[in-house]
């Protein structure tokens, strides 16, 4: 009888490349940097692997190297609301190491994804230690925070295509998302997960905005042509 190993137990030291797609190790000092390269771990996430879940205590502040993953909260009725998809270059979990708090939301790979992690006890550290290391946390927060307000403003919106153009605006944010950069990899199944409609809907409102200007459809994923037009008024005239 096989046993499968746990997320934690496949964990492993980040190899160059994967150290390179972490955004904030470079605004560290040499020891800061040499610090958080000796902690930091990374393992391979499948589709369904839960990295984060409600009311676990927070260990480490998670990273997305490669692959999607998807941040969701259940209601006591049962429904699920999506709050965001994580796709590469994004770290999340920041307010709740700080708070050293249980979490308060699952994350979820969608994918295989490479997920890294760094102990809360070296987070904890470089906040006491790195100027560099603050600032990035308090950008985040600062992101973050707008992000969640957006997050409520879509899930009021009736419109299926001003759906699916907010959530990819969100998903091309490049503070939070550096990794993503102009071409997100995401099938319109992944996508329709995140935004909460069919796969078939999804594609009309891709096959809208393609028509728009504001992306154009490539094999395995989408490239946004049209940033600020698609957060704001892609589906006005201007």
């Amino acid at each position: 009888m096989t046993v499968e190993l746990s997320l934690h137990q496949r964990r492993r030291a980040p190899s160059q490349a994967e150290l390179e797609g972490i955004p904030w190790l470079g605004l560290l000092q040499p020891r800061e940097r040499e610090r958080a390269v000796a902690e930091l771990v990374v393992s391979q996430a499948v589709p369904g692997d839960h990295i984060c879940r409600v009311g676990r205590p927070v260990t480490y502040w998670f990273g997305v190297v490669d692959g999607l993953l998807k941040m969701s909260s259940d209601s006591a009725q049962g429904t699920t609301m999506t709050f965001t998809g994580l796709p590469p270059g994004g770290w999340f979990g920041e307010g709740t190491a700080l708070k050293h708090e249980p979490y308060r939301y699952n994350v979820l790979a969608l994918r295989r994804s490479v997920v890294a992690g760094l102990p809360l006890q070296t987070f904890d550290w470089l906040l006491d230690h790195s100027i560099g290391f603050n600032r990035f946390v308090m950008g985040q927060l600062n992101e973050r925070l707008a992000q969640f307000i957006a997050a409520r403003e879509i899930d009021r919106l009736n419109d299926p295509d001003l759906r699916v153009a907010r959530n990819l605006a969100a998903l091309f944010n490049p503070a939070l998302f550096p990794g993503v950069g102009q071409v997100l990899r995401i099938t319109q199944q992944e996508l329709a997960y995140l935004v909460g409609l069919s796969r078939q809907r999804v594609n009309e409102a891709l096959n809208t905005l393609e028509q728009r200007g504001a992306i154009r459809v490539e094999y395995g994923g989408l490239r946004v042509l049209d940033l600020p037009r698609l957060r704001m008024d892609v589906l006005g005239d201007g």
